[in-house]
């Protein structure tokens, strides 16, 4: 996982060299997710292509809910963001039938453990094309440019028998921002959607909340988040998505 620090790092760096040249706009925001977990894997081996298997009837991977966190800095019609989060599935059945995950090959009637940690980073910019803040409630549209980092461990488990694959890679993605100011500075609500496909990779995230102000500085969320994904990425195919109810809270300065 040592890249992944390093570039996590780096980023953060980032964010504290702008600070000074961006202090109009600077928050934090923490998330708490609640998603369900689906999708399927599979891992060719040096001879033989894996087999798909379920993430959840066929592995037993239990749903998780998680932390998020989010730092934001804007000036005017630009704003940067990075959100990182890191979840654990594991989960243990007993197979139906023989699988191949990379060079391994786990036998029927015979219980396996499986254990996926994958950890995101997130790095965007947006553009307010519309800007209508100071009208009424206010609205923004605004264009979103973004960069999601995976790292990713899978390891399945049989008796003696272990297939474990650690990869770490970058998807751009592009979407659109929605702001709107539902009640002056006390209630409003936002929409995002991103994603890009290419090369048998395909990304696609959106989320949606509604946010009270009870007093200046503290925004109190309630949300829902989707996030879908499908990678072939060195003999590694996984199709996968979590979606669910979230919370959050910011802090703005």
């Amino acid at each position: 996982m040592s890249r992944f620090k390093i570039i996590t790092g780096f980023i953060l760096g980032l964010f504290l060299t702008a600070m000074p040249a961006m202090a109009l706009d600077l928050g934090v925001r923490g998330y708490y997710w609640f998603p369900t977990l689906s999708g399927d894997i599979s891992y060719d081996g040096s001879d033989i292509s894996g087999t798909e298997v379920d993430l959840v009837d066929d592995l037993g991977l239990e749903d998780e809910s998680f932390p998020m966190i989010e730092v934001f800095v804007g000036l005017g019609s630009h704003h940067l963001s990075f959100t990182y989060y890191t979840v654990t599935y594991e989960g243990s059945e007993t197979l139906d039938e023989e699988f191949e995950f990379g060079d391994a090959t786990f036998s029927p009637d015979e219980e396996v453990d499986t254990q996926i940690e994958y950890s995101v980073m997130d790095f965007a910019y947006q553009w307010d094309i519309i800007d209508l803040e100071n009208i009424l409630a206010g609205a923004s549209l605004g264009l979103v440019g973004k960069v999601k980092y995976f790292d990713i461990l899978t390891t399945i488990e049989e008796d003696s028998v272990k297939a474990e694959v650690d990869l770490g890679f970058p998807i751009p993605m592009v979407g659109v921002n929605l702001h709107v100011g539902i009640l002056a500075d006390i209630l409003e609500a936002r929409f995002q959607v991103a994603g890009i496909g290419y090369d048998g990779n395909s990304v696609i995230e959106y989320f949606g909340d509604v946010s009270y102000t009870p007093f200046p500085f503290l925004d109190i969320h309630a949300g829902y988040r989707s996030f879908t994904v499908a990678i072939d990425v060195d003999d590694y195919k996984s199709n996968f998505g979590t979606a669910g109810p979230y919370a959050a809270v910011t802090l703005s300065f």
